[in-house]
């Protein structure tokens, strides 16, 4: 009865956003939530600067497209779905996510949606519901399993405050700063580590 919630971007695909950011040459888009920890008023920018350029759905779409996980993630993925019940919790949005979560194996995935019009401009973000990764935790607890958590900003610092254990994998420095609480790892075998101890000292 044990679960593994993991962040994605940064976890185990690169940042879309900053890869989007350098094909188009829009410095801008590189802000994510490592820089920006209010996710609306991140999500308004990052839509705004997109009109602006009169980008698109598609145009993400196709970076996208020609990205892959992070070296050694589904290695890691496949070796930790092994032994726990391991569910992705991310601020991505199911548009963005098909093609990475096929190169995954196809975790479960718990994320946001995407609304554009007809011509593909994105009009706005629809959230599954407000801070959904502490909820999903919670909830997971409520139901009787341990779980532990791992991510790298601050929009997981809720979900690893509200799990049995939290993890910070490659964070910046300014989140490690704001939260020592957490144990920090650089690779997925310091990553598999804590988890694993993390859950031993649930037992």
């Amino acid at each position: 009865m044990r679960i593994v919630c993991l962040d994605l971007e940064g976890v185990l695909v690169p940042e879309i956003w900053i890869e989007f950011a350098e094909r188009t040459g829009i410095p801008e888009l590189r802000r994510t939530t490592r820089d920006e920890p209010n996710y609306d008023t991140l999500m308004k920018y990052r839509l705004d600067i997109l009109a602006k350029h009169n980008l698109g759905l598609p145009d993400i779409q196709a970076v996208i497209a020609s990205m892959g996980p992070m070296a050694g993630a589904r290695d890691f993925l496949d070796a930790l779905r092994e032994t726990y019940q391991v569910i992705i919790l991310s601020d991505t949005f199911y548009e963005f996510a098909k093609p990475l979560m096929q190169q995954l194996g196809l975790p479960t995935l718990f994320c946001h949606s995407l609304e554009a019009n007809a011509e593909g401009i994105l009009v706005n973000y629809h959230l599954r519901m407000p801070d959904q990764k502490r909820e999903a935790v919670q909830r997971f607890k409520e139901l009787n399993f341990k779980v532990v958590a791992a991510g790298d900003s601050y929009n997981d610092t809720a979900m690893l405050g509200e799990a049995h254990g939290g993890i910070l994998f490659h964070p910046p420095e300014n989140v490690i700063r704001e939260f020592p609480q957490y144990p920090v790892v650089r690779d997925y075998a310091g990553l598999r580590a804590e988890i694993d101890k993390a859950f031993a000292r649930t037992a």
